[in-house]
């Protein structure tokens, strides 16, 4: 027996292994593949089909943009035209008062900051006063902690009511 030609018994079991590996194949793994390029074939063509119409969707809006864009340019001189009228009109009105709003405005804002001043310097008076009296409340108590500091300011105040 030569190494190309196979015996009979080697030919008849191959083939008998083949048949149940191709039936096998054939009963369970074929119908699995088959049905997942199905639905993988309609996926797809549900797609293009999306494409398309998103293509053509597409196509009409970008149509009506450039309505959109057209009219818009026209509204745009229109609008310009108008706000270059109201725009002479308002600065003409603007410097016949603006004399007369900015000396009223100077003089308020004058009154104003001297009224803000002095109701500043009356806080800071007042704030001032009650900070020295809690650096006062303080020293004294740190001073009467001792017994013989309390004696001594009891002479004092005692004096000075004699006095």
């Amino acid at each position: 027996m030569g190494l190309l030609t196979p015996s009979g018994g080697l030919l008849f079991w191959m083939t008998i292994a083949f048949g149940i590996v191709f039936f096998l194949l054939a009963k369970f793994a074929f119908p699995v593949i088959l049905g997942s390029v199905e639905k993988r074939e309609q996926f797809i063509d549900t797609q293009l089909d999306a494409a398309r119409a998103a293509e053509v969707r597409i196509a009409g809006l970008q149509e009506e943009g450039r309505k959109i864009i057209a009219d818009a340019e026209r509204e745009k001189v229109n609008i310009l035209k108008e706000a270059a009228a109201s725009r002479d009109k308002i600065v003409g009105e603007a410097r016949e008062t603006a004399g007369e709003e900015a000396a009223r405005i100077i003089a308020e804002a004058k009154k104003t900051a001297q009224e803000e001043k002095d109701a500043i310097l009356a806080s800071a008076r007042g704030e001032v006063a009650l900070i020295a009296m809690q650096m006062a409340t303080k020293v004294l108590r740190g001073q009467l902690d001792d017994e013989q500091a309390q004696k001594a300011l009891q002479e004092i105040l005692a004096d000075e009511a004699k006095a």
